[in-house]
């Protein structure tokens, strides 16, 4: 007979309850280590704008900007040499484009000759003034005789000792007399309104002369197209061989040390923004590595959408606010820009420390800088002058 076996052996486990793993014992110290990390993190963060990042306004939307001066011919003419292409750098004064000079070489000549020959004319005038004078007294000589013969004649009327005849001749006589010494006076005094109060050589007939010789020496010499500023040439339009009228562009000129920076700032940021503060430029030409100061020179008069060529028309019901951006003119140390040299065009990082914002918010004062000025073109009057000078001098001698 076998052996039974005990029920506690052969029934089922009971069903027990799943007991919560026990919690790590480092998961609390990470997590206040990371609570405190972050703390500090903000706290460092906060403390960071508050005693500096708030001093500061920054942008990448920033543009290195300067002035390009368009090179147009000041008389028509046809184009006989180039002296700079594109990417040239060029002084000032230099030759860029010469025109062929000789239509204005001839308009020259024959306004030399005018002006000789007003010289000439003039002092002949002049001259006149002592015939005419004397031209009078003889008139006179002549009247004061027929009046002599008339007086003569009158006193023997009577006596038939002279003829009605011979009485009439004596009359007619001074009457002739006496209207060529009214023509004389006449005369002598149209020549004294053409000379009095002035001399030949400022003479009004002879400076109008003097005006066309320098008009015609100017447009021969503006034949020679020269550079008005040192700079680079950005673009060249004109071929040899070209005819070119007075204004039409044949080149671009770029001063390339009188560059600055335009910055377009959110409106919230220029609150605090004034004329004069320090700005510090990265290029992306040169990286983080050179670094440029400047200071802000000028602010806009208007948002870039103000002056866009499609204004935006918030009138219309579907309006959007979007912030908008103000132009900031930075001006950019000129030891450092010729140190490390920046295209027109080239992108920018401003950052403007403004935390002296005592300066003004509009310039009411703007010096020109250096290159917004030439004497290039002064030259060329004082080389009429003296020609004028020249021809007068040589018809006022007496040969």
């Amino acid at each position: 007979m076998g052996t039974e076996t005990p029920a506690s052996a052969t029934s089922p486990p009971a069903h027990t309850e799943p007991t919560a793993p026990a919690s790590s014992p480092l998961r609390r110290p990470a997590l206040r280590i990371a609570f405190s990390v972050f703390l500090l993190v903000a706290i460092g963060a906060a403390a960071y704008w508050f005693l500096i990042g708030r001093n500061y306004e920054d942008t990448d939307d920033a543009y290195v900007n300067g002035r390009v001066i368009p090179i147009t011919p000041q008389v028509a003419g046809t184009v006989v040499t180039v002296g700079a292409d594109t990417n040239d750098s060029v002084h000032a004064g230099q030759l860029l484009v010469r025109l062929d000079p000789a239509d204005t070489r001839v308009a020259l000549a024959a306004r030399e000759a005018e002006l000789a020959q007003a010289v000439r004319h003039t002092r002949s005038r002049f001259a006149d003034n002592g015939a005419l004078r004397a031209e009078v007294a003889l008139r006179r000589a002549q009247l004061a005789r027929a009046d002599d013969d008339l007086r003569r004649r009158n006193a023997v009327r009577g006596t038939g000792a002279i003829s009605q005849e011979d009485l009439r001749h004596a009359e007619l006589a001074v009457a002739t007399a006496h209207a060529a010494l009214e023509n004389a006076r006449e005369q002598l005094r149209a020549n004294l309104a053409y000379t009095r109060g002035t001399r030949v050589q400022t003479h009004p007939d002879v400076l109008a002369a003097a005006a066309r010789v320098r008009a015609a020496y100017l447009d021969w010499k503006r034949t020679r197209i020269l550079a008005p500023v040192a700079g680079q040439i950005a673009r060249r339009s004109v071929q040899v061989g070209q005819r070119v009228a007075p204004g039409t562009p044949i080149m671009a000129l770029v001063p390339m040390r009188n560059l600055w920076v335009d910055a377009n700032f959110k409106e919230v940021q220029i609150t605090r923004m004034r004329i004069g503060q320090p700005v510090r430029l990265i290029a992306d030409l040169y990286g983080s590595h050179v670094r440029y100061h400047g200071r802000i020179i000028g602010f806009a008069a208007g948002t870039g959408a103000a002056f866009a060529l499609l204004p935006a028309q918030n009138a219309t019901g579907n309006w959007i606010k979007v912030v908008q951006r103000v132009p900031v003119r930075i001006a950019i140390d000129p030891d450092e820009l010729r140190a490390h040299p920046l295209r027109v065009g080239l992108s920018v990082r401003a950052t403007v420390d403004v935390r002296d914002d005592r300066g003004p918010l509009i310039s009411l004062h703007n010096p020109a800088a250096p290159d917004d000025r030439t004497d290039v073109y002064a030259g060329a009057l004082r080389e009429a002058d003296a020609l004028v000078t020249k021809i007068v001098a040589a018809n006022l001698i007496s040969r």
